[in-house]
């Protein structure tokens, strides 16, 4: 592909306003992830101060080694696609195409590992209902946390699938040389995306498995 910008459709003033229109689209529609997802993150911390001791039980029972990896596991994606968002500022579409696909590796490890932790969950029978495997004082709380859990989890998860297959997509493109110097904003737009659903992995990380954990 050569270095000339892509053509702007007939809604924008040039090729610079319609990228800078797609950037911002991205960062209103995260604001608005952003939203919801920190009204979970309230919820949540509003039942641990209220029930510190069930919430550290309930914690104790996560898998803390699961966790870690996954996390950094995240980590190493995200830089991963942004060394991705280096090469493709620089119209090295061969490099974006490792990159990218190295990102979907990890997030699908991620994925992967999550699986097996949901997994060994259900064997431990901590999902929330009847025959829950948490007993005592703290049963009714650490069903709260599991609840809570597996609601963020899951939504998460969903979140990490889209990703992944936006990933793909840049990927595919690139491949196709569809991207340089001059236009990459879609690799930018899907950057964005990315880094937001690893941030929120950052904050459910300490929530699920750091706090008062015996």
């Amino acid at each position: 592909m050569s270095d000339r910008p892509a053509p702007a459709e007939m809604q924008y003033a040039s090729a610079t306003h319609q990228a800078m229109t797609a950037v911002d689209g991205m960062w209103l529609f995260l604001a608005t992830e952003l939203l919801f997802f920190g009204g979970i993150f309230l919820i949540w911390t509003v039942y641990r101060s209220l029930h510190p001791a069930g919430f550290a039980e309930a914690t104790g029972h996560t898998n803390l080694v699961i966790g870690s990896i996954n996390t950094a596991l995240l980590l190493c994606s995200s830089l991963s696609f942004t060394l991705g968002l280096s090469f493709a500022r620089r119209g090295d579409n061969r490099m974006l195409v490792r990159l990218a696909l190295l990102t979907v590796l990890l997030g699908l490890g991620f994925l992967g590992l999550k699986g097996v932790e949901w997994w060994q969950d259900f064997a431990a029978h901590l999902f929330p209902g009847a025959g829950f495997g948490i007993g005592g004082v703290n049963a009714g709380t650490a069903q709260i946390f599991y609840t809570l859990y597996f609601i963020a989890t899951g939504l998460h998860g969903a979140h990490m699938i889209v990703g992944i297959c936006l990933v793909g997509w840049i990927a595919w493109r690139a491949r196709a040389n569809a991207f340089s110097s001059s236009w990459y904003t879609p690799v930018e737009v899907v950057g964005l995306f990315w880094s937001f659903v690893d941030l929120i992995w950052l904050i459910l990380y300490p929530l699920i498995y750091l706090q008062g954990r015996p």
